[in-house]
């Protein structure tokens, strides 16, 4: 009979991603599960012993060190091994991230199966999930933490899938927008954009070039100054408060990139949008807007 020990949080139901269930387990030989389907997100991950898994009209024979992902909706069906069965741990999870996320870590229907080497990160985080099981929020909370470790874990020692330049210079400067976009009130430089998706600086430069029609410092000051102009519009505050707002340390450097690219001072600026000047409040909100798309075809 099989031995197991498993875990179901029926409260963890929304999010962008949440814990659906746990568990270990060591099988006896021939132990099986359908063909039949799961309702979210499960991986699979061997920790001795072998057995056999079939997805998509393919087989896969795996032993310790690797592991396989069982897709929402999927038909499946995993077989022990006769005289080596498997003990394996396992994971299910769902969120309105969780496509994205098992996408970029190169697992698919076509592509179903990894191996890492941390084995024992691995085991740790499950059984942290099963010893916090409880009801309420610090333990949900640690729960979901553990399954962001799980699959960081996975994603840093699986092998990925190569893809086409083209689909990777896109994929490096999608990252590097969105970091920008969540980081432009920081003092980042172009260097921490860079170290960001891990690529060098150069590299980073001509994707922008192709991709944006201008340097990755371009764009960051570019955002930073129209955000600042949306702010100096619909805002009181002190200009030296939108300059920090906007990652500028210093209020005089914000000023001078400020009126640069605007072809006026920050003060100027605000007193114009407040003069009520339609044909100019128009064509300054509509160069934000544009700008936004823009930036928007890339996140």
């Amino acid at each position: 009979m099989e031995k197991a020990y498993e875990l179901e949080f029926l409260g963890e139901k929304s999010g962008s991603l949440f814990l659906n269930c746990c568990g270990m387990s060591r099988t006896e030989p021939f132990h099986s599960f359908g063909p039949a389907i799961k309702p979210h997100y499960v991986i699979h991950f061997v920790l001795s012993g072998q057995g056999r898994f079939s997805i998509g009209g393919k087989e896969y024979l795996l032993e310790r060190g690797y592991g396989f992902l069982i897709p929402p909706d999927e038909l499946v069906f995993y077989e022990a091994d006769e005289k080596d069965p498997w003990t394996y741990l396992w994971v299910g999870f769902n969120g309105s991230m969780a496509d994205e996320l098992i996408a970029a870590m190169g697992l698919s229907l076509t592509s179903p199966v990894f191996g890492s080497d941390k084995e024992k990160e691995l085991s740790q985080a499950v059984m942290d999930m099963m010893e916090h099981n409880t009801v309420g929020i610090a333990n949900e909370l640690r729960r979901n933490g553990q399954l962001h470790l799980f699959l960081s874990l996975i994603a840093e020692s699986a092998h990925i899938e190569e893809k086409g330049e083209t689909d990777k210079a896109d994929q490096y400067v999608r990252r590097a927008v969105e970091f920008i976009l969540n980081n432009y009130c920081n003092p980042i430089k172009v260097t921490d954009v860079a170290d960001y998706v891990c690529i060098n600086r150069s590299y980073l430069y001509t994707l922008f070039r192709n991709a944006m029609g201008m340097s990755p410092q371009q764009f960051l000051a570019t955002f930073r100054i129209n955000r600042a102009a949306e702010l100096l519009q619909l805002t009181s505050l002190p200009i030296e408060s939108i300059a920090l707002s906007c990652g500028y340390s210093d209020p005089l450097v914000f000023t001078k990139s400020f009126k640069q690219m605007k072809k006026m001072s920050p003060s100027s600026y605000r007193k114009e949008m407040q003069k009520g000047e339609t044909r100019k409040s128009k064509e300054y909100l509509k160069q934000i807007e544009d700008f936004i798309d823009q930036v928007n075809k890339h996140r």
